[in-house]
């Protein structure tokens, strides 16, 4: 297996730190999984930004109205984009970060509608142009998918951080580029996706808002990855971006938890097993007995958890 050039910086390993201490202290916040306003919120913001990278014109506002499944005035073209968007971040779940195969599923969801092939790796040779100017002649397509099998397997096998290899493999995937079109949608998000088995947070970080923020950066950044022939400024680039969403997530940690954000979180941590009102209690310290009881009692009515027994004996169990 062929490593992609880069090197493991003083600045890189400050990153991976500074992360890996904020992660920590999002796990304490119980931040892991954020309130659902603001994972709606985030997820939103993550659309609007990264397709408006690619030139849409849709506001967070609009985007909102098509997430509430409303009639929104705009270009089709425009449209279409959003609600592919909106159904792949939908399956975020589903897809599986190491596989290539599950890539062009995903692909095949956001660009469904714009493009003819869409879920098809490419087999023509393609130049991304920057105004007037070639700024990148991506590889042949005969090679395509033997380069995305090898990219695959430095992400299954190499034993770097998983932080690490996320950034190498947006910046690799960017140069491959192996469809026709949806490219740098498509890497921001496979990114979200390796990002997620290394900590469940990023599944509603906004990272592709602050990118837009640094749009100019990000692209002088994938330049100067391309003439170096290495991407460890892209990983520092990458890292930083994290860092920061992580920082911005940290700063909401007073945010009132609602109780089907506690019966959300709880899920999450039992599972499938049984429990009783005082295992809810050792998990939600912050509330009284009264309010767990109400939390409980809520989730039963609205068939989200079963009870059985009475009093002493009572058990609880999510109803999967």
């Amino acid at each position: 297996m062929m490593k992609p050039p880069y090197e493991i910086t003083s600045r890189i390993l400050h990153l991976v730190l500074s992360i890996s201490e904020k992660i920590g202290e999002i796990k304490s916040a119980r931040l892991i999984k954020p309130p659902t306003e603001l994972r709606k919120r985030n997820r939103i913001k993550t659309i609007q930004s990264s397709l408006e990278i690619e030139g849409n014109t849709l506001t967070v506002e609009q985007i909102t109205d098509l997430f509430n499944n409303k009639r929104v005035l705009a270009p089709e073209k425009d449209i279409v984009e959003v609600k592919n968007a909106i159904e792949v971040y939908s399956k975020l779940n589903k897809f599986n970060a190491l596989n290539l195969e599950s890539l062009c599923q995903a692909h095949g969801v956001l660009m469904k509608g714009l493009i003819d092939n869409a879920g098809q790796l490419r087999r023509t040779s393609v130049g991304i142009a920057k105004g007037k100017e070639i700024a990148h002649i991506a590889p042949p397509g005969d090679i395509v998918r033997s380069l995305m099998n090898d990219l695959f397997q430095y992400l299954r096998e190499n034993e770097d951080i998983l932080l690490v290899k996320s950034c190498v493999f947006h910046y690799e995937f960017e140069f491959i580029h192996p469809f026709t079109d949806g490219n740098g949608r498509m890497g921001r998000l496979w990114q979200t996706i390796i990002l997620k088995n290394y900590s469940p947070v990023f599944e509603y970080l906004p990272i592709e808002t602050l990118i837009k923020e640094r749009q100019q950066d990000y692209y002088t950044i994938l330049g100067i990855a391309d003439s170096q022939g290495n991407s460890t400024g892209f990983i520092e680039f990458m890292l930083d971006i994290i860092n920061i969403a992580l920082e911005d997530l940290l700063k909401t940690q007073n945010h009132t938890i609602s109780n089907s954000d506690r019966i959300d979180l709880f899920r999450n941590i039992i599972g499938t097993k049984s429990f009783t009102r005082q295992d809810y209690l050792r998990h939600n310290k912050e509330i009284s007995s009264a309010t767990a009881s109400r939390d409980l009692k809520q989730a039963v009515d609205k068939s989200i958890i079963e009870k059985t027994g009475d009093k002493r004996l009572t058990k609880y169990k999510f109803i999967v």
